[in-house]
């Protein structure tokens, strides 16, 4: 399975091989309106990617890395670079952190190593908000690898107990041979406008893995019932016009239980997922029930 370069805490990786039985086995265009970090268009096979997101930081630093498909020695100069002038750790490329520090703060010692320099990569982003390399080794070594910025505009996550090591190049370099592979094309905008403003084939595919209601992360922040009913609404229009979709979500979640969607579902299939559903405030598995919702079934 290739690993998204972006990392996110509960993403599709461990789950993929659950879902790619469920999809459908011949896909003209994926069409993936929450596409985050891209675990599971990655690990999808299909004649096109169509891939949107709100977010338009994550949605600018996939056309950045996308950029250098045909070029990735250039990205990992520019990247590795960056890296060594401001003075953080990369076991890597053979810079580690000092034993003494690994014995006094064994969980901690890659966040107490790279603050500081963390912290002054931060703020020269902030400066001028429009070097992507120097987001992408925010997101790399930043708390939990995610995209965070404050009202003003300004990053503002704080340093994470990580380190450009070898799974951050297998991701990278698997990242770029899909993408130069394939036919894919990045969008920003809402959910709504980006499926029901398109023409549809007879064998496109849509995958949905929205903000999920009943559970606490940054992603989730805005995301209440309201947009959960219009999420809801849309699919039943894309069901309408026949096009094939499968949602994942969850349908309770640390003894909550999200009502709409179980009623909303009873008119699809549903199918269970064993979960792998990870918060962003303490890395561990919560109890969960997860689900992939579809309206279709010939192709299980």
């Amino acid at each position: 399975m290739n690993r998204s370069p972006f990392f996110y805490v509960g993403d599709k990786y461990k789950l993929m091989s659950q879902l790619l039985e469920k999809f459908p086995k011949k896909i003209e265009t994926f069409i993936e309106p929450f596409v985050g970090g891209g675990s599971v268009f990655l690990n999808s096979k299909a004649n096109r990617f169509l891939c949107n997101d709100l977010n338009p930081n994550i949605i600018a630093l996939h056309i950045f890395l996308s950029s250098y498909k045909s070029n990735r020695l250039q990205f990992f100069q520019d990247f590795e670079s960056t890296i060594l002038r401001y003075g953080l750790s990369a076991s890597y490329l053979g810079i580690f952190v000092n034993p003494d520090l690994k014995k006094k703060h064994p969980k901690t010692y890659y966040s107490i190593h790279n603050k500081q320099a963390y912290s002054n990569l931060k703020n020269d982003f902030n400066k001028e908000k429009s070097n992507y390399i120097k987001l992408y080794v925010l997101l790399i070594y930043g708390f939990n690898h995610m995209l965070r910025f404050n009202k003003s505009g300004l990053f503002n996550l704080p340093c994470g107990n990580v380190d450009y090591n070898k799974n951050v190049k297998k991701a990278l370099n698997s990242y770029f041979d899909f993408i130069e592979k394939n036919s894919i094309e990045f969008k920003v905008g809402d959910f709504k406008s980006f499926l029901l403003e398109r023409e549809y084939g007879n064998n496109d595919f849509v995958y949905l893995d929205p903000p999920y209601l009943i559970t606490a992360s940054e992603y989730n922040k805005d995301w209440d019932s309201n947009t959960e009913r219009v999420l809801l609404d849309t699919i039943d229009s894309l069901n309408a016009l026949g096009v094939k979709f499968a949602l994942s979500n969850v349908f309770r979640h640390k003894k909550e239980e999200n009502k709409l969607l179980i009623h909303w579902a009873k008119k699809y299939n549903i199918l269970k997922i064993k979960s792998n559903y990870i918060s962003y405030h303490d890395n561990s598995i919560k109890d969960s029930e997860e689900v992939l919702i579809t309206n279709y079934l010939e192709e299980l």
